[in-house]
């Protein structure tokens, strides 16, 4: 049974409980004679039974509940014990305090406002046993003190509970989250470096075949001067030459931790069209709406990790036979040192997969391992920024690159 975990504890223990409380019953009645509703008792067990029945049916294959179905959960398990202390003694039955179980299990499972209802309906149930007691018993038996105190020791004890272990519950998850963001990185740190070791191996290597290349082509070149096919073998030698002398200024760069001053919006938006017009001349770029007039925190690495998201939302464009790419602003006067570039394709958008995993981790694909992906996040992180890819509602992908807006204010529009 693929249940979520806090659902399946919560079932495995009501069915110790409804086993508990029917053997209760039956020996209470039977074997130490007490005069206790015995049918009605029975009844209310059976519909307990019943819904439990129906909660496992429902939960057999839910990997993930919601809290919603949580609280249903716990708000069932407190009316049911409810109705049973009420026909078994109310608040003068010893084993009133078991309502203290369900705020337990709400502590650990819920959030903090789910809590406080659990907590709330598990005192007034308590309060309405104490308030439909018999007052000609409590007068007789000269009780009432005593069941006063204990409704006021209930109400401590699950005030102390709902705060001490849902605060400690808080505590552990947000320490198991920074423990796994933190492991997290470090997997990610060295994947880098062993991708920086293998990018600088690859560079080295190829250093030396094109310089071969290059001298090949230059003798070429003086004995047919004329021949056009040799000729044609100059821009390309040119810009392989091009980009390993760029690959090393950004490892130096990078290695030194050089930060490049910051850059305008509308200069970096003009970069971005420029680059995308000679890469992808059939992929047409729609800016959505005017680049405000910011600047924001900017590296060597910038450009590049947004040039990555759209290479690959142009390659998705081109799968699906679409020629679009959308690109628009987002900026919030709530968040005022923030702004966003939303990049939109129209291809078939992300799995599941690959919404959970992509930009954290190398992950196969068709085109490759999600590599381009995981170095723009990382770029956009170094500069306090972040990445977020999800599904456009009606078609396509979008990744949504929030930015860190400099002190310094461009100029220009």
């Amino acid at each position: 049974m693929r249940t979520d975990p806090a659902i399946s504890r919560l079932l495995k223990l009501r069915s110790g409980a409804i086993a508990i409380q029917l053997i209760a019953v039956i020996s209470v009645y039977f074997l130490l004679e007490h005069q206790i509703p015995l049918m009605p008792l029975l009844v209310v067990i059976a519909l307990e039974a019943v819904f439990q029945i129906l909660s496992v049916i429902a939960y057999r294959n839910v990997s993930k509940a919601k809290e919603l179905g949580m609280l249903m959960q716990l708000t069932a398990d407190v009316l049911f014990l409810s109705v049973l202390l009420s026909l078994s003694g109310g608040a003068t039955n010893a084993f009133v305090s078991l309502l203290l179980l369900p705020i337990m299990i709400a502590a650990v499972s819920v959030s903090a406002r789910g809590l406080a209802y659990i907590a709330i309906l598990a005192i007034a149930a308590y309060s309405i046993l104490l308030f439909k007691l018999p007052q000609h018993s409590m007068h007789h038996m000269q009780m009432t003190s005593h069941f006063v105190g204990m409704w006021v020791n209930f109400v401590i004890s699950a005030s102390v509970i709902a705060l001490v272990i849902g605060t400690m519950n808080r505590a552990l998850h947000s320490r198991e989250r920074t423990i796994a963001s933190v492991r997290e990185k470090q997997l990610r740190a060295e994947q880098l470096v062993m991708l920086d070791g293998a990018a600088a191996q690859i560079t080295h290597q190829l250093a030396s075949p094109i310089a071969n290349l290059q001298l090949l082509y230059e003798e070429l070149i003086e004995e047919q001067p004329n021949n056009e096919i040799v000729k044609d073998m100059q821009q390309p030698l040119q810009q392989c030459a091009q980009q390993l002398d760029h690959f090393r200024v950004l490892s130096s760069e990078l290695r030194t931790q050089t930060v490049a001053a910051a850059v305008s919006l509308p200069e970096l938006a003009q970069q971005i069209t420029d680059t995308m017009l000679l890469q992808y001349p059939d992929q047409q770029l729609k800016w959505l709406n005017d680049t405000p007039n910011y600047s924001i925190a900017n590296d060597v690495m910038l450009l590049p990790a947004i040039l990555n998201l759209l290479q690959n939302a142009a390659f998705a464009n081109q799968q699906a036979q679409q020629q679009n790419l959308e690109l628009n602003w987002q900026h919030s006067t709530e968040s005022p040192k923030s702004v966003s570039l939303i990049i939109r394709d129209f291809g078939k958008g992300f799995s599941a997969a690959q919404l959970a995993e992509l930009g954290g981790q190398l992950m196969p694909s068709e085109t490759g391992m999600g590599l381009a992906v995981m170095l723009s996040n990382v770029t956009f992180e170094r500069l306090q920024g972040s990445l977020t890819l999800f599904n456009h509602p009606q078609g396509g992908a979008v990744a949504k690159v929030q930015l860190t807006v400099s002190d310094q204010v461009s100029e220009t529009a």
